[in-house]
């Protein structure tokens, strides 16, 4: 018995194996793109403004649970810009186009490298402080722009000065030194806080700077203390000796540090702070570049956004660029490298700006959006291997879309007005600042967590899921594959062409950006499962019979 049922099972196995061993090929040739069929990802590198790194560390995050290797060193837009111009980096982030030539006389140009500017988030340089009255913190401070400027060329040096108790209505405050943080590294944020005082205020700031215009470096004089990067600025406002001080930084910066801002007035006679309702309000009266033969195509105009007499609008609002390489010949860009930064991208700028209000930032609007899109396919123009297909702009998860039309801002539109109290001659508010949301007397207002998919009540100020902490590193979140447009958990590990991963053994096969998911829909899937499912069968029937026959022989033998 035994001898004739093995004799079988052979013959069936014989029987059964070309078939499988054919449904198995199938499903490897039918079904997986080869590799020069797909695009690889590789690690790509970044540098440039720290006003924007917030929220493009928080997209970083996101997008690795997806492959993508992206790094980001937030040395400052003047830096981000020589990285690029210098083929160190594959892309730059700055707050200002280039100038060709910078302060000092220097070359501050590409220096060949072909590039297009691309507009990813829209935000508002706030004035975070640190001011005491015993041991309470001031949370509701105001300030006016001409005082804002006379503190920051040291006209205004003490917090009692009259000036200061005016815009607050006449509330008084200590007799304390200002002590005001600048940046002393080249910075987008001074370049915009700089241009601001220059076309706003230049009889005050002329004479200090010594001569017209902006600088991405701010001359330090009197009490002035320098730091560099945002995220320095923040911690020596906030730190244990810090009360006295007051500087600029993004408002991202006192909103993950819960620190308050100042309310600054707008031409229209009202103390506001940068939310992200605020900021969407004024850039509706930015000027966009709109000529595509310009090396300046996509860049800001804010004279409109400064003058701005919406009573909710915050005067230093503007938009953060990305530097991308177009050279068909780009020593440092491959096909893998331009993938990869732009499934970045559109991530970013779709996916992505739903993230800009909790984080202290604005959605970017929809032409600026649809704009950006059509800036990426110059990655495809320079290397038609860049797979670009399946890109909807309608699909973008964005608070500011008004569906079917372009030039409508539903966050804008939204905005509620300021509270009564926050009016020239009036108050001040007593409801505290950097938190995210508006101050206003409309009690059916819109919430930042609301417009973003939170509960109502919920506070920007609280760390949103996946959110950085400051100076740390985000982690965390639900994210969007850029392709596909579907939600997608982390991978437990991926190869990603330039990256090696120690704690684990890894095959040099690259990680692509398109691949195949197992589903029933795949026709090879259901022939090797109905295989397998046959002898699974062929087991449950004959194992049993091969058992009680061993058994049966083993008593004989006994006998």
């Amino acid at each position: 018995m035994n001898r004739r049922l093995s004799q079988f099972l052979a013959l069936l196995m014989l029987a059964l194996l070309p078939g499988l061993v054919t449904g198995a090929d199938a499903f490897a040739d039918d079904d997986l793109p080869s590799p020069a069929q797909r695009a690889a990802y590789a690690q790509i590198e970044g540098s440039g403004s720290t006003w924007s790194e917030v929220i493009v560390q928080q997209w970083i995050s996101d997008v690795d649970a997806l492959g993508m290797k992206v790094t980001y060193n937030g040395g400052g837009s003047s830096q981000g810009r020589k990285n690029f111009a210098q083929n160190v980096t594959d892309f730059g982030i700055s707050e200002i186009p280039y100038p060709g030539v910078d302060e000092f006389g220097n070359a501050d140009n590409s220096n060949g490298r072909e590039f297009a500017y691309l507009p990813i988030v829209a935000g508002g340089t706030a004035f975070t402080y640190q001011l005491k009255i015993g041991n309470e913190l001031v949370r509701n401070l105001r300030l006016s722009g001409e005082t804002l400027t006379k503190i920051f060329t040291g006209q205004i040096t003490d917090w009692s000065d009259p000036a200061i108790a005016r815009d607050n209505n006449g509330r008084a405050f200590p007799k304390l030194a200002i002590t005001p943080v600048v940046r002393s590294d080249g910075s987008g944020t001074t370049a915009q806080f700089t241009t601001w005082m220059d076309s706003e205020y230049p009889s005050i700031w002329q004479p200090y700077y010594g001569r017209q215009g902006f600088t991405s470096y701010y001359p330090r004089k009197g009490r002035m203390i320098a730091q560099s990067g945002s995220d320095q600025v923040m911690n020596t406002i906030s730190g244990f000796s810090g009360n006295g001080h007051i500087g600029y930084v993004e408002y991202a910066y006192p909103i993950n540090k819960d620190y308050p801002v100042v309310k600054v007035l707008n031409k229209g006679g009202f103390y506001v702070e940068p939310t992200q309702y605020n900021v969407a309000v004024a850039l509706t009266k930015a000027q966009i570049n709109q000529d595509k033969s310009s090396p300046l195509y996509l860049t800001q105009e804010l004279e409109g956004v400064y003058r701005a007499s919406d009573p909710r609008a915050y005067p230093l609002s503007s938009y953060s660029y990305m530097i991308i390489p177009t050279g068909a010949t780009d020593q440092r860009m491959s096909t893998a490298k331009r993938q990869t930064l732009a499934d970045f991208m559109y991530y970013s700028l779709c996916e992505g700006q739903s993230k800009a209000g909790p984080y202290g930032y604005s959605p970017l609007p929809l032409n600026l959006v649809q704009a950006g899109f059509e800036q990426l396919k110059q990655l495809s123009t320079a290397d038609p291997a860049v797979d670009l297909t399946n890109r909807d702009v309608t699909r973008c998860n964005n608070p500011t879309f008004v569906a079917g039309d372009l030039k409508r801002n539903k966050l804008a539109e939204v905005a509620p007005q300021p509270a009564a109290c926050d009016k020239q001659g009036e108050g001040p508010c007593g409801t505290e600042t950097g938190t995210g949301e508006p101050s206003t007397d409309d009690t059916d207002a819109p919430t930042t967590a609301e417009t973003t998919g939170g509960k109502k009540g919920d506070k920007a100020a609280e760390t949103p899921e996946g959110a950085p902490d400051p100076g740390g590193t985000p982690t965390g979140g639900t994210t969007i594959d850029p392709v596909t447009g579907e939600a997608v958990d982390p991978p437990a590990g991926a190869a990603v062409e330039g990256i090696s991963d120690t704690s684990t053994s890894v095959g040099s096969e690259p990680l692509y950006a398109t691949p195949t998911e197992l589903s029933a829909e795949r026709p090879m899937d259901s022939k090797a499962f109905g295989w397998l499912a046959v002898l699974e069968l062929l087991a449950l029937i004959l194992v049993p019979g091969i058992l009680i026959s061993r058994r049966a022989g083993r008593n004989g033998a006994v006998k």
